[in-house]
């Protein structure tokens, strides 16, 4: 449940004047906390972190909005993957097919950080790892403008790998860790 304090900070970031349309499971077809939640990334390589994210978003939304980094975002942001944007997309409904069998998502192109959250009214929370967690206040602001109420935030940690760094895309392109967070070759710093 979305406690009184995080309800207290969302206020003060947003000027006092916006609230949190909190439902206490009234609705007989509502299984989760949430209607409908988003939350994104790369998935250049579907690792344990991933895996982390995308079952709690599973865990807390009867929809998932997944947004994912369009090529042109990736570029813009100084990133590199080893893979496109359709062969990413395949693999991560690949992963959701078969881990969510039957579960409502969507999967959404992303050309900035904040997709659809910022304009579906619908999405209630936004699932995130403690890196990207620090953007919920500017959707906020952003839904804000737009009419739309706050959304809540579902944060998970990261997973570690066996060095006790988080396990991410980017270490396992430099050879660092596998998608389980094993370390391989030369030993990270």
């Amino acid at each position: 449940m979305v406690s009184l304090t995080l309800l207290s900070a969302f206020r003060q970031q947003l000027g006092g004047d916006c609230y949190l349309k909190l439902r206490a499971g009234s609705d007989p077809g509502r299984t989760r906390q949430f209607a409908k939640v988003a939350t994104g990334g790369t998935f250049d390589h579907i690792h344990a972190g991933h895996r982390s994210l995308l079952e709690r978003s599973f865990q807390e939304g009867d929809e998932v909005i997944i947004g994912l980094t369009s090529d042109e975002f990736v570029a813009k942001a100084g990133k590199k993957t080893l893979h496109a944007y359709d062969q990413r997309e395949a693999s991560l409904r690949r992963f959701i097919e078969k881990t969510f069998p039957g579960r409502r998502y969507v999967v959404a192109k992303l050309y900035d950080y904040f997709g659809p959250g910022i304009v579906d009214g619908g999405v209630e929370a936004l699932v995130a790892s403690p890196e990207t967690s620090s953007r919920l206040e500017i959707a906020n602001r952003l839904r804000a403008a737009k009419g739309l109420a706050p959304m809540a935030l579902v944060t998970i940690d990261w997973v570690p790998a066996e060095d006790g760094r988080p396990i991410s895309s980017t270490r396992i392109r430099k050879g660092e860790v596998d998608t389980e967070g094993r370390l391989r070759g030369r030993r990270a710093a």
